[in-house]
């Protein structure tokens, strides 16, 4: 049977996020359109559509139609879903466990759904750039199929790592033809078409980021944003270093508060991780512990931080890409060479 993946994104701003994963649903917006339950062919979605949005354009009435019925008739149990989620920089990934739903309790916004039982959530630095690229549509609901998307997903689910086409031992399979309605493809088929350039820049330079600074060039990276932070950072050389990679803090000798002891981890954290650097601020009498990782956190060590959130905070791939960006020109030179960025202004959408 084919396989088939799907992207629902929780809102313009990411507001869905947390609700999404910690409910078990994708899905939301669409805040005037009502029930679709009785809706039961792309017709019936298109006449609600016409209905709902009479003011809109025929090309954003076809697009909002081909996603709700995607999301009405289309996607089914058993397919895979992706979430990219603005708040964190990662991308959620689980399983379709029931079909359309209505959920008329709700507020508007969070009404249309489909369940999904969440197994993983990676950050964007673990998908290599195609892929992204195949995630970065400017639509709300599509379904990918480029660059193999399906089987890679399909991987990355199961391990959280992305090995790109030629990674993958399964066959690659040309994309499905895209259905069809009145003789033209279905936009859900063809997202490539319509780019989010700001998510695409953003994943160039962390790709390029991560490819540039890894293992202790990692830590001289993080160091050199928190001197461009306004902090005395004194980086530890590589090897044996008791779980402190910098320490930095205030004042012209580094002394002076908020005083950090900074460990910096290129692969994903564990909640033991979380519990030595804890240990290590209340010993070395350091304000705050501050974890710099690329890979993200374990959900246990997610919940450990919670806990621990006067103590330990975070630098994730999303913040450390959001420091750099800051601090671009107070960098050292040798940075910068090896992360040439240009601005660029654009005019905003609509």
């Amino acid at each position: 049977m084919m396989k088939t993946a799907w992207v629902i994104r929780s809102g313009r701003y990411g507001e869905r996020d947390d609700w999404a994963i910690e409910n078990g649903y994708s899905g939301g917006g669409w805040r005037e359109v009502p029930d679709l339950t009785d809706a039961h062919s792309r017709e019936d979605i298109e006449a609600i559509v016409e209905d709902t949005y009479a003011q809109e354009s025929p090309g954003a009435r076809t697009n909002s139609t081909s996603q709700l019925w995607a999301l009405r008739g289309r996607i089914a149990v058993g397919d895979l879903m992706a979430m990219p989620m603005k708040t964190t920089r990662e991308i959620a990934l689980g399983r379709v466990t029931s079909p359309y739903t209505y959920l008329a309790d709700n507020e508007p916004g969070y009404r249309h759904v489909v369940g999904v039982e969440w197994v993983r959530q990676v950050p964007r630095s673990a998908i290599k750039q195609d892929l992204l690229y195949t995630l970065g549509s400017a639509l709300t609901i599509f379904s990918p199929s480029r660059h193999n998307a399906v089987d890679r997903l399909e991987h990355v689910l199961a391990t959280g790592e992305d090995v790109g086409s030629t990674g993958l031992h399964t066959p690659h399979r040309p994309a499905p033809s895209p259905q069809r309605t009145n003789g033209q493809p279905d936009v859900v088929d063809e997202p490539e078409s319509q780019p989010d350039i700001d998510v695409i820049a953003r994943d160039q330079i962390t790709t390029r980021i991560a490819e540039e600074f890894s293992g202790h060039s990692f830590a001289h990276l993080v160091a050199a944003l928190l001197r461009a932070e306004g902090f005395e950072a004194d980086e530890a050389p590589p090897g044996a270093d008791g779980g402190i990679d910098i320490t930095a803090g205030r004042g012209l000798l580094g002394l002076e508060s908020p005083k950090l002891i900074v460990q910096v981890k290129t692969p994903q954290i564990g909640s033991e991780v979380v519990a030595q650097l804890n240990g290590l601020v209340h010993t070395h009498g350091a304000d705050y512990g501050l974890l710099a990782t690329w890979a993200g956190l374990s959900k246990p060590a997610r919940d450990a931080v919670k806990h621990q959130r006067f103590r330990v905070k975070v630098w994730d791939s999303t913040d450390i890409v959001e420091a750099f960006l800051r601090n671009y020109e107070s960098l050292p030179e040798e940075i910068i060479e090896r992360v040439p960025l240009r601005r660029v202004w654009m005019l905003k959408d609509a």
